[in-house]
């Protein structure tokens, strides 16, 4: 399958600069920041007090300061509660979605057309040229490229501006297949980070300290009651949008969380409840076909 690559305009950005930035973000968010000095960029959650996920954040070690990659519209919200949490710390806040363009590209190939010469980028960051290339940590056959929008355009990283939906939909759909979740306003506040599944691809440290939502995110992975997961699945139609909830045919219920049309049908990641008895409860129209594989393995505490 052909996917398209190119600016990614349903996603912002939210900048994070000064001396304190990454020992603010250490207090915020789920993943240990300290590994950003070494040029690793990271999957996180930054969380409410309750340990339910406000946004996901790709953390990009960038030269302008620590940029945090999450859905346009979720960027104010996430810069308006972060910043009461500044106080004395020397660290400034601000939407860098205008200023730094983000491209997605899948594999290699269009950044060695552009004579970017990163064949050895393993999981890390690098600039070169004033473009900065990241892998996609939870899908490393994918990459954030980042810039000035001029400069993207003019070494053909940006795509053709006529297929932005397609390349929005190709990266989403690109997400789903590699069961990496993403949260938009319509399912903000509603799932602890193991729901999301981020405890298995990475999004997680459980050694670094406490930061917002340690305490909630630390006493269910220690206790074991992981009752809700996220799954892969195929639905009917494509009368579907983010938040509906969903029940599957063996009667476990849901809720959608990120969604791409196929053909007639959609592809969609869902937090799941493995629950007996409230599969037995869920009663609604929203049958999903069926459960698909995702490439990791996946547990559920009884």
């Amino acid at each position: 399958m052909n996917m398209h690559s190119g600016r990614l305009l349903h996603l912002g950005l939210v900048r994070f600069s000064g001396s304190d930035s990454s020992t603010f973000l250490q207090g915020q968010v789920s993943n240990d920041t300290r590994r950003l000095a070494a040029g690793e960029p990271l999957l996180a959650a930054y969380s409410n007090p309750q340990g339910r996920v406000i946004s996901i954040l790709y953390l990009i070690p960038h030269s302008t300061g620590i940029l945090a990659i999450v859905p346009r519209e979720l960027v104010a919200p996430t810069l308006a509660r972060m910043r009461k949490f500044v106080l004395r710390a020397k660290v400034q806040i601000d939407d860098a979605t205008d200023s730094v363009a983000l491209a997605g590209h899948h594999g290699l190939e269009s950044m060695a057309r552009a004579s970017l010469p990163i064949s050895d980028l393993a999981t890390g960051y690098r600039e070169v040229e004033g473009i900065g290339i990241a892998r996609q940590s939870a899908d490393p056959g994918r990459f954030w490229v980042l810039g000035a929008a001029a400069e993207l355009e003019a070494r053909g990283l940006a795509g053709n501006p006529l297929d932005s939906q397609a390349i929005e939909h190709d990266w989403r759909l690109a997400d789903i297949r590699a069961g990496v979740p993403q949260i938009y306003a319509a399912t903000s506040e509603l799932f602890v980070a193991q729901m999301l599944n981020l405890d298995l691809i990475d999004g997680i440290s459980f050694s670094k300290g406490c930061y917002t939502g340690q305490e909630i995110i630390a006493r269910t992975q220690n206790l074991g009651r992981i009752k809700r997961r996220l799954a892969r699945l195929r639905l009917p139609g494509s009368a579907w949008s983010i938040g509906d909830s969903v029940r599957l045919p063996d009667g476990r219920a849901g809720r959608l969380t990120e969604l791409a049309r196929v053909g007639a049908d959609c592809e969609a990641l869902a937090v799941v409840n493995s629950d007996k008895a409230e599969r037995e409860e869920a009663v609604n129209d929203n049958l999903a076909g069926a459960e698909l594989p995702l490439p990791y393995p996946v547990s559920v505490s009884a």
